[in-house]
């Protein structure tokens, strides 16, 4: 594999189709350099999916986690099966639950393969297979795959615990929390699968409520797989004080900012609402970064995608879980934490997470300064509507640390809709594909991606399809910003 320099030399025209982003075996984007690729993505077209040299690793199926499922399907299954390869028993079983729950007429069995736990399943309970892995991002990661094929060294287990233990440390330091209030998992959604379980078994049958747009699978994970819930995007306090007496929710799941809308709650009022009728928050700093925000002291719970910022490589899927030391219900926690985890972050892993992370306060504080000066030469500029960004949120300046930043991430409009954002992606001369928090610019048109099968709904949530995502990374922010001037002036050309 090529060594390709994405700071300079990006994966941004036609022929970089495909292209894994970075250029390392277990990248977790991929290109998707015009908007009719994201298109074509969506509606599976085989001249996009043929040329997709990787995929992110919870849409699917990474090519060595891949050649694993191939391997478990053999010449004893058909072509109208799959196979799901998991880390262990516990998970397997895990997800043949969910397919027997949701596809009861459908056929499923675990077959261990090189080490792995995979889950087969035919034509009826595979759509289920898949929506387990996807929304819960607890399969076996591709150096998982890697290291059972034979194709890289195992290494010792003591490594792996002593890089875990590290990151544990370095993650509770920046939350200045104790060591034993942090659990590493083997992806953002890994970790809030964990809490929902904790809070699943401590609250039976009641469903959760998410305040505000969210990510996709953070909305989807509560509603699909465990025991619902329900969404609320006014986030006016009045409104929200009488939602909690209706609902009575089992916690309150929130975005700090949300994704992609960059819109950040009241989330001082609203802890002290939640806690007032003992309902626990649950909150996601992924975007905002632990670095630039403080929400320990208003949740009960923190879960972030360590895969973004923290990792910054863009080619570990890692997750991590934070208890509150002030949460009423942190004993609980500290004693279910453990019990409801179903897998931890590999060793593998782990160790090419602690070597990449060793520098995430000096990165962070560049892509902060960088993401701002973007933020403002596009809010400047005569083409665009509006750009959704952090700053000069009251609310988010609430739990900004000292001297902190806004993190890597904006999102923006341009005034002529579809057609000009259209022109303005394709021409663009940055990296484009899913995820965000590379050391690399990495931009998608979001909406596409998350919700191509409900665009309509997401407009009628505010959302419109046309929006661009940016995740500035550590070029030149002068440079950067050439390269979007250029784009913007070619989105006027007719």
């Amino acid at each position: 594999m090529s060594t390709r320099n994405l700071l300079i030399n990006p994966c941004w025209s036609a022929e970089d189709l495909g292209h894994a982003l970075p250029d390392r075996p277990h990248a977790v984007s991929v290109a998707l350099p015009r908007w009719q690729d994201v298109i074509d993505y969506e509606e599976k077209k085989a001249v996009c999916i043929n040329a997709l040299s990787t995929i992110y690793p919870r849409f699917g199926l990474h090519p060595l986690v891949s050649e694993i499922s191939r391997k478990a399907l053999g010449k004893h299954y058909g072509e109208k099966y799959t196979a799901w390869p998991y880390p262990n028993t516990a998970t397997a079983e895990e997800a043949r639950k969910y397919c027997r729950r949701k596809a009861s007429k459908g056929q499923t069995n675990i077959k261990e393969v090189l080490g792995l736990k995979c889950l087969i399943t035919n034509e009826i309970a595979s759509p289920a297979a898949k929506e387990f892995w996807q929304h819960t991002g607890l399969g076996a990661s591709s150096r998982e795959a890697a290291i059972a094929l034979g194709k890289e060294i195992t290494p010792s287990s003591q490594a792996g615990e002593y890089a875990r233990a590290t990151l544990r440390k370095r993650i509770a330091k920046i939350y200045s929390c104790p060591e034993e209030f942090v659990q590493v998992h083997p992806s953002g959604m890994a970790a809030l699968t964990t809490a929902l379980k904790i809070i699943s078994g401590l609250r039976p049958n009641r469903p959760v409520l998410q305040l505000g747009f969210p990510y996709v699978d953070v909305l989807k994970l509560p509603q699909v797989v465990f025991q619902g819930s329900d969404l609320l995007l006014s986030t006016e306090l009045e409104d929200l004080s009488s939602e909690l007496d209706k609902r009575k929710p089992a916690a309150i799941i929130l975005e700090v900012p949300s994704n992609p809308m960059l819109q950040c709650v009241d989330l001082k009022t609203i802890s002290k609402l939640a806690h007032e009728r003992n309902i626990p928050v649950i909150a996601d700093d992924t975007i905002g970064s632990a670095l630039n925000i403080d929400l320990l002291p208003y949740t009960d719970l923190i879960f972030t995608s360590l895969t973004k910022s923290f990792a910054g490589r863009g080619d570990i899927l890692a997750g991590s879980l934070v208890i509150s030391p002030q949460s009423f219900l942190q004993e609980i926690f500290k004693r279910e934490l453990n019990k409801s985890a179903l897998s931890s972050l590999s060793d593998a892993d782990a160790i090419e997470l602690e070597i990449t992370s060793r520098d995430v306060t000096k990165r962070i504080q560049k892509l902060n300064k960088a993401c701002l000066f973007i933020r403002n030469k596009l809010e400047n500029h005569p083409c665009i509507a509006r750009v959704l960004h952090p700053a000069k949120c009251p609310n988010f300046e609430a739990l900004r640390r000292p001297g902190a930043g806004y993190g890597c991430l904006l999102s923006f409009e341009l005034k002529e809709g579809v057609l000009q954002a259209k022109k303005f992606y394709d021409a663009l001369e940055v990296c484009k594909g899913p995820s965000l928090g590379t050391n690399f610019t990495l931009v998608c048109p979001y909406v596409l991606l998350a919700h191509y099968n409900e665009l309509d709904w997401a407009k009628s949530c505010g959302v419109p399809e046309h929006l661009i995502r940016v995740s500035v990374g550590l070029e030149n922010p002068e440079e950067l910003w050439n390269r979007f001037q250029k784009a913007l002036e070619k989105s006027r050309q007719n």
